[in-house]
């Protein structure tokens, strides 16, 4: 199968927005356990991400367009819905391709886009908006230097993201399909770094 991804460039200074982290098996923190993260802001102020592969359970994507007086309108789309953290689990955004934006998105990698704003849900409900995507509740966050001491600690590994891991349909294998992207067997990881 023929990859979509772009150019995505390497870490900025050491930084890793635009990367997916993936959990290893060894994660002390279980609201993460085998989770993919989508790097959207990482400096030297903290990072933020959004959790990828967490299907929200018991909550209908035109149900919550109706709570944000959101009509669907015919020819309406759904985009999936995930758990993005344990951050302000009631915020919404959504992760998604460059060809749609409005004031406030915000690009982070080359050709993905983060919008918070209900704009990008009235324009899904009304059968436009960006091609496609992932509506998430709640964000990952890290302090400053958090982040790049649970990497040391060996908590994630990381890889550039693109679309066919951020927007696969079974998000439940996401995590599995990100670890292979690194040639990776699931089987052989070790959750506890070495010292020498």
């Amino acid at each position: 199968m023929a990859s979509t991804s772009r150019s995505t460039p390497e870490p900025v200074d050491g930084y890793l927005a635009g990367h997916l982290l993936v959990a290893m098996p060894g994660m002390q923190d279980p609201r993460f356990d085998h989770s993919v993260v989508c790097l959207c802001a990482h400096s030297a102020d903290g990072a933020m991400g959004l959790v990828v592969n967490r299907p929200l359970a018991g909550i209908v994507f035109d149900d919550l367009l109706r709570q944000l007086k959101v009509e669907p309108e015919p020819p309406a789309r759904r985009f999936r819905m995930v758990s993005g953290g344990p951050v302000e689990t009631g915020r919404g955004f959504v992760l998604h391709t460059d060809d749609w934006r409005t004031e406030g998105s915000l690009a982070f990698a080359p050709g993905l886009v983060l919008t918070a704003s209900t704009d990008i849900l009235a324009a899904i409900a009304a059968g436009g908006g960006p091609r496609d995507g992932v509506l998430a509740l709640g964000y990952a966050g890290w302090g400053p230097g958090q982040l790049e001491d649970e990497i040391q600690r060996n908590a994630w590994l990381n890889l550039p993201a693109d679309e066919a891991l951020l927007f696969r349909e079974d998000l439940s294998g996401s995590w599995t399909a990100a670890l292979a992207r690194l040639r990776i067997d699931p089987a052989l990881l070790s959750g506890t770094a070495g010292h020498a």
